[in-house]
């Protein structure tokens, strides 16, 4: 079940996953109305209601006709729309925010419900066949073309509408904020409900990792059977999102295991060849780092986003301090298995620091923005290695505006309460 759910996370974050459904349903109600229409549902509704019946064979054919090449063109101008999207997206803001648009569902959702129609009116146009001296014409199945039709142009007027709000800034944020937010209370929702107790491994057992690539998760419940049925512990001793070369040490045991064992228990690890964006919450840090810094480079220019930035990454900051340094595989009886090394609090911040200092340390603005950011931090902590990871960086960030602002008065704010002003 585990391999199973994986598969379908990888599936889903592609552009063809929801056309691909909806295009065959379409075909299954093609198939559907042709057997309708050859038990002659047609000629009942004709009887019943002769209104919404076509019973004309060259006005059936030139309406499906009709239907299909401006579904085409609405299809292909569609296309094209995503593809400037995901363009500006990436010159914009980051490529890394790609997936989360290509995966959005209202997107897939709109370009298969133009596919299925258009499959639907290909096979009913091509179900109308003479039968001696006259055709038989699928006048139901052609009026239910036409309503599939109305929809397409409602979906596309949605369409243009969700787009131009998907490629705003704001909306981009919030989502990769919101995601993000959710994933990491998630696993510390987990957490609750399990402990931290686990062996000392300072003399455990090692082994390389015998595949490269990079490193995104773990099929839990399988990893967990082998730890039960061979008796030993283990750790997974990779970042999600680590990149692995062939022979690295990644696996640790609590006893020696065979070679057959260790296959097993890496055929529980996954890779893949490139990184897959919403798999890790730390992506989320990443991207909202990218897009700020971004908005600083000279070609774009805004600091108001740059800003808007860092906001968003204080509030999952004080989220995060909030998890575990390891995460545990365990057992009904809460026993834990497995351990998997994540990026700690100190190792996070540090990262996002760094960046935002490289490329924002002119920015009086920018900086103080930081600082209170850090400052906010520091009210929040839940232990004292927090507090002094945070006032390293509060003294580094202090260092580098020495360097880099030459301005005494803006210098002397940079310890003041930020109030924005935009």
């Amino acid at each position: 079940m585990d391999r199973l759910t994986n598969f379908v996370k990888q599936i889903r974050n592609k552009i063809a996953f929801l056309p691909t459904i909806i295009s065959i349903a379409g075909l299954v109600l093609a198939f559907l109305m042709i057997y309708l229409e050859q038990i002659n549902i047609s000629s009942y509704l004709i009887d019943v209601a002769p209104g919404l019946v076509i019973d004309d064979t060259d006005t059936a054919k030139t309406i499906l006709s009709t239907l299909i090449g401006g579904l085409f063109s609405l299809t292909v101008f569609s296309f094209s729309m995503v593809m400037v999207l995901l363009n500006q997206a990436s010159s914009n803001f980051s490529p890394r925010v790609l997936p989360g648009i290509i995966s959005d569902e209202k997107h897939q959702f709109v370009l298969g419900q133009y596919i299925a129609t258009i499959l639907y009116n290909i096979f009913i146009l091509i179900s109308i066949e003479p039968t001696e001296n006259s055709y038989q014409t699928p006048g139901f199945s052609v009026l239910i073309g036409i309503i599939l039709t109305v929809l397409c142009l409602a979906s596309f007027i949605y369409f243009i509408h969700h787009i131009s709000q998907a490629i705003q800034v704001g909306n981009i944020l919030i989502d990769i904020h919101n995601r993000t937010k959710s994933e990491i209370e998630n696993i510390i929702k987990q957490e609750k409900e399990k402990s931290l107790d686990f062996p000392n491994i300072e003399n455990w057992e090692e082994y390389e990792i015998t595949t490269s690539g990079y490193f995104y998760g773990i099929l839990h419940d399988n990893l967990l059977k082998l730890c039960k049925e061979n008796n030993t512990k283990v750790v997974i001793n990779l970042f999600k999102g680590q990149f692995l070369l062939d022979g690295t040490i990644g696996l640790l045991t609590e006893k020696p295991i065979d070679e057959k064992l260790k296959e097993k228990i890496m055929d529980t690890l996954l890779f893949n060849n490139e990184e897959l964006m919403g798999q890790n919450y730390i992506y989320g840090f990443r991207q909202i780092s990218e897009i700020g810094v971004k908005a600083m480079s000279t070609g774009i220019n805004d600091p108001g986003t740059a800003l808007n930035t860092i906001d968003y990454l204080t509030s999952l900051f004080l989220v995060l301090m909030k998890k575990w340094e390891y995460e545990y595989v365990s057992d009904s009886d809460s026993i834990n298995w497995s351990s998997t090394k994540c990026p700690t609090f100190s190792e996070v911040l540090y990262n996002v620091m760094a960046t935002y200092r490289q490329y924002c340390k002119h920015d009086i603005t920018v900086m103080r923005k930081l600082m209170h950011m850090l400052k906010t931090l520091t009210s929040h902590v839940i232990n004292s290695n927090q507090l002094k990871d945070i006032e390293i960086e509060i003294n580094e960030l202090r260092e580098d505006a020495k360097l880099n602002i030459e301005n005494k008065r803006d210098l002397s704010k940079i310890d003041t309460e930020f109030i924005s002003w935009s």
